[in-house]
């Protein structure tokens, strides 16, 4: 759920497979299928595993459109401009819409995170303490100008991985005490015809799904590789790969571990209960320890991004420019903007559950998803002859594997997506008075903080 942010690029670079590959899984985190464990277990009657892999499949193949079309516009690194490149402004503007709704809720998401782990440690202060807490002190460092968290990526990523680590070893030892090569080898986590449901393993796919949001990350990289047309494509499906068999090793000996989904005392963090039995207090403390700065890693980057974007947006009068388009020369930055998702941030934490903002998140990233694969298809459409696996038959499986998962969103969340869409219409609606006007461009710079002008006020 991160997208990592750095200082204004200033020169190029030459980047290999390797690096990107490493950018993709410090962005995307090995840890990132602990938030959705309980849920996605509970909604799929035991089949978490199984989740995890069909979502992999679905975003290997997405991930091969981002980096064809990330080798096409090397300069663009956006769903949104894939797909308004592709087809219209108007199309590229809905998807870019969607994105906005992410980056609003990726800060709030993270801080939520946060606050559940750190109830879980620390039972006797309530949620709503630790979730101001973590929203004030994110703001307050991002208005003293620590927006990213980018120095410790590589000391974070290595704290992440021993830890991964030392769960699957305790766990393989602890099954192998219980019942032998039996209790770690075993078909059930992927097919138990006693629970097997196709439908609601549809539905926690869409929440499963989150596990790989923010491998899109590595396509705005396309201009500091030597040969980005063979490169990025490669990079793109070998880190979700790379992803999925990370998720699908944690979440399966995390099954093994603790076989009944419906025994979880708080389903949210349950895999810190998995921990707890793995490898006692010490390992449970290791596990939210690394999770609670993960999240609020992200929350930082996260929201300091979102602020941006909406400056750009209120700058170019997307929205409003009284409201987000003013720049804080002293600071320089939108700070009021920061106040703007931090008090956005809060009352989500405060309001939604974890399953309806993952889903949420879901909503528009699959949105987008969906976008890219057909942008991939109308843009390689006269080479279908000479290739047509790669120019048609797989964006339009992508597309409609993306659309089934979408499409198994919950209610609620396909309700409030929706909403937001409509929103996002009326709006340009009128500011083109009736699209008579030309669009106005979100002006999307993922993977890097976008520099302002420092003399607009």
């Amino acid at each position: 759920m991160t997208r990592a942010e750095a200082p204004c690029l200033t020169g190029p670079k030459r980047l290999t497979l390797t690096d990107l590959v490493i950018y993709g899984i410090v962005l995307i985190q090995p840890i990132a299928p602990v938030g959705i464990f309980g849920i996605a277990n509970a909604v799929s009657k035991g089949h978490v595993s199984t989740c995890i892999l069909v979502a992999m499949a679905a975003m290997m193949i997405t991930a091969f459109s981002y980096g064809r079309l990330a080798a096409v516009y090397p300069s663009a690194g956006s769903a949104y401009t894939y797909v308004g490149r592709a087809f219209n402004p108007g199309v590229g503007f809905i998807v870019g819409w969607a994105m906005f709704l992410d980056y609003l809720i990726i800060p709030m998401i993270s801080i939520l995170y946060a606050a559940l782990t750190l109830q879980r440690m620390l039972p006797a202060v309530p949620y709503w303490f630790w979730a101001g807490l973590l929203t004030a002190s994110t703001t307050l460092l991002n208005l003293a100008g620590i927006s990213s968290l980018a120095r410790v990526n590589k000391a974070l990523l290595a704290c992440m991985t021993v830890v991964i680590i030392v769960f699957v070893g305790l766990s393989i030892r602890l099954l192998f005490a219980r019942s032998g090569w039996g209790g770690i080898l075993s078909s059930q986590p992927f097919y138990d015809p006693a629970t097997f449901d196709m439908r609601a393993i549809m539905t926690a796919t869409s929440l499963a799904a989150l596990t790989y949001i923010g491998f899109d990350g590595v396509t705005t990289l396309a201009e500091d590789v030597e040969n980005p047309r063979r490169i990025i494509p490669i990079a793109t499906v070998l880190v979700c790969l790379v992803t999925g068999i990370f998720s699908v090793v944690e979440v399966y000996l995390g099954q093994r571990v603790w076989p009944d989904y419906r025994s979880f005392p708080n389903l949210e963090t349950a895999f810190l209960d998995v921990t707890r039995v793995v490898g006692g207090n010490l390992l449970f403390q290791s596990m939210g320890v690394v999770l609670v700065v993960a999240c609020v890693g992200t929350a930082l980057s996260g929201q300091a991004a979102a602020a941006r974007l909406l400056f750009g947006m209120g700058r170019d009068e997307v929205l409003p420019r009284r409201f987000f388009g003013q720049w804080d020369t002293r600071r320089r930055q939108p700070s009021g903007n920061l106040y703007w998702i931090g008090a956005a941030a809060l009352l989500g934490a405060l309001l939604l559950s974890y399953e309806r903002t993952a889903e949420l998140l879901n909503f528009g990233a699959f949105l987008a998803f969906m976008g890219v694969n057909l942008a991939a298809l109308r843009t390689f459409w006269p080479m279908v002859p000479r290739r047509p696996l790669a120019n048609l038959l797989l964006p339009l499986g992508g597309f409609l594997f993306c659309l089934a998962i979408w499409l198994n969103l919950s209610r609620p969340a396909q309700i409030a997506g929706g909403l937001w869409l409509a929103a996002g219409f009326l709006h340009i609606a009128v500011k083109t008075r009736g699209f008579q006007r030309p669009m106005a461009k979100i002006q999307f710079q993922e993977g890097e903080i976008p520099c302002p002008d420092p003399s607009l006020s």
